[in-house]
């Protein structure tokens, strides 16, 4: 996979099991475009689908219905094999729980070696070394250590570096930056940006924190399991779904309850939200 890869969801839906026996619809038909190259943000409140649409980005959970692609390629239905080969040369992820991307039993050091023995000879001349990644993120003296020795921060670095340690065309990341102080977040958000710029690679973050969602080029709010609104330079505007439905800005969410009556007026060339009257 090229760097800076291309992502199109449309339709997406996932569905999963719940332990009391009712299915829960996770997302409602999500449609999304990435660029090559962008970085994106994506906000709303826990619950709303983030985390399950970055698991189906990474292929670690199939999507229920709907495409998804990146850079042409759809996702749903490569088989195991080829799952395997994206997520090791062409996707980094940083799941919620560091423990998650990283093997304990190795040292920080031979959790992002491991990663860059499977890209392919001719990329490996260009990665960044281990060590490098490492002393990017405040690591250098802790590169031998076993994993068990190391704080909850410090594994939330060690898993940032070996997300970005193959050069990804595609770096999902989940709260990359929810368990470090304000020096390290830093750090962490600085590598992203040296490695996007080095390998072109495109970025799409879930995040709760403003100061990192306004590092990225665009923001999307997901809400109920679809795209509610888009940010990009400091302004939110609303989505309209496949099915013309449109999520209302947080302020007038909670100024009209559900069941409000609204006009849609016509003003000049836009258009005006009035609540009708009571």
């Amino acid at each position: 996979m090229s760097a800076g890869t291309e992502v199109v969801c449309e339709g997406v839906v996932h569905v999963y099991p719940d332990p009391s026996g009712d299915d829960v619809v996770a997302l409602r038909g999500v449609d999304l475009r990435v660029a090559p190259g962008e970085r994106v943000a994506l906000l709303g409140p826990s619950g709303a689908g983030k985390s399950t649409l970055l698991a189906l980005l990474g292929g670690l959970v199939r999507a229920s219905a709907g495409s998804l692609r990146l850079d042409g390629a759809e996702v749903r239905t490569m088989d195991e094999r080829a799952l395997l080969r994206l997520r090791a040369t062409g996707v980094g992820t940083v799941l919620q729980g560091p423990s998650r991307n990283l093997l304990p039993y190795a040292t920080a050091e031979q959790n992002v070696a491991l990663v860059q023995r499977a890209v392919p000879r001719s990329r490996r001349r260009g990665l960044l070394a281990p060590r490098d990644l490492l002393d990017a993120l405040g690591l250098a003296d802790l590169a031998r250590r076993r994993l068990g020795a190391l704080s909850g921060g410090e594994l939330q670095r060690v898993a940032v570096a070996v997300a970005l340690a193959n050069g990804p065309g595609l770096l999902l990341a989940d709260e990359p930056t929810s368990q470090l102080g304000t020096a390290h977040r830093t750090a962490v958000l600085d590598l992203v940006d040296r490695v996007c710029e080095r390998f072109g690679t495109t970025v799409v973050v879930v995040t709760h924190d403003p100061g990192v969602a306004a590092r990225w080029d665009r923001t999307l709010t997901i809400r109920d399991g679809r795209v509610g609104s888009e940010g990009r330079l400091g302004r939110d505007r609303a989505v309209v779904g496949p099915d013309g439905a449109v999520q209302l800005p947080d302020a007038l969410r909670s100024a009209w309850p559900p069941g409000t009556r609204v006009e849609v007026v016509p003003d000049g060339d836009e258009l005006r939200l009035r609540r009708e009257a009571t």
